[in-house]
């Protein structure tokens, strides 16, 4: 089963642009990234840009309309994520419980919708893209 373990860090939803973590953050967190990839269970990870840099996309009135950040009334942003495979949720928990995670991080695990999930009529819907069934990585 695939699970994403997604990184919220308490402040993150009002940081600068250009706003980086230190050798000294990165270095633990690269040590359990690798603990992931050993173990065979790491998809994939990627850390986010903050906020401020992001954009909106909103569909009020049928209408897509962009706001760019920052985001000031936002109590929470996602700073980066992992995609992992493992046979439970108890399994991917216990992976984010060993995370180097400072105290003000929080990391929320939860599991990707695969195929078999669906109903047969979605299935059905889904079986007519089937370019679209396992997307090559973007690099």
């Amino acid at each position: 089963m695939r699970f994403m373990m997604l990184m919220i860090p308490g402040g993150y939803e009002s940081a600068q642009p250009g706003q980086m973590p230190t050798a000294d953050q990165v270095a633990p967190m690269m040590a359990y990234n690798a603990e992931l990839q050993k173990a065979g269970v790491l998809l994939s990870l990627e850390g986010l840009h903050p906020p401020a840099t992001g954009a909106r996309v909103s569909f009020a009135g049928g209408q897509a309309q962009v706001r760019h950040g920052p985001f000031p009334e936002t109590r929470e942003a996602l700073g980066g994520f992992w995609m992992i495979d493992v046979a439970s949720q108890d399994e991917a928990i216990a992976w984010a419980r060993r995370c180097p995670a400072s105290v003000n991080e929080v990391i929320e695990v939860r599991r990707v919708q695969e195929m078999e999930d669906f109903p047969a009529d979605v299935q059905e819907v889904v079986a007519g893209f089937p370019d679209m069934q396992t997307l090559p990585p973007t690099h």
